[in-house]
């Protein structure tokens, strides 16, 4: 069976720090693009990162791109998130792309993935 699992949520106050890991199991997570998601209860989910396989090339969405930062391993991926604010709280999901890329005009949509986490929640106090 494939699987994503999300780790390394928790609640943290304003301003510090979370790194958020994927591990893939089941298949090779080498070849595919890896995005990072999250969704806030009552709305829909919201792309925030997308690295690509062939040469870690990636995007971030602009709203958050001085604060995080993805990266990978061979089979695992990861979210940087610094600087945490109140408005970063959400339930955050990892997704492995449908092929080994990521593109600037679509890195933040659904549909370019086949393959999801459960999760993971963050929780950034005021």
């Amino acid at each position: 069976q494939v699987h994503l699992v999300e780790s390394g949520g928790g609640l943290v106050q304003t301003g510090g720090s979370l790194r958020l890991s994927c591990v893939a199991s089941g298949f090779n997570l080498d070849y595919f693009a890896m995005g990072w998601f999250r969704q806030v209860p009552g709305k829909g989910r919201e792309g925030v990162s997308c690295i690509s396989r062939y040469d870690d090339s990636n995007y971030v969405a602009n709203s958050v791109k001085d604060r995080f930062t993805t990266s990978r391993t061979k089979n695992t991926t990861y979210l940087q998130i610094n600087s945490l604010q109140p408005g970063d709280t959400a339930v955050y999901y990892c997704a492995a792309g449908i092929g080994p890329g990521c593109a600037a005009h679509s890195f933040n949509h659904e549909s370019e993935y086949d393959t999801w986490g459960q999760g993971t929640q963050v929780t950034v106090s005021s």
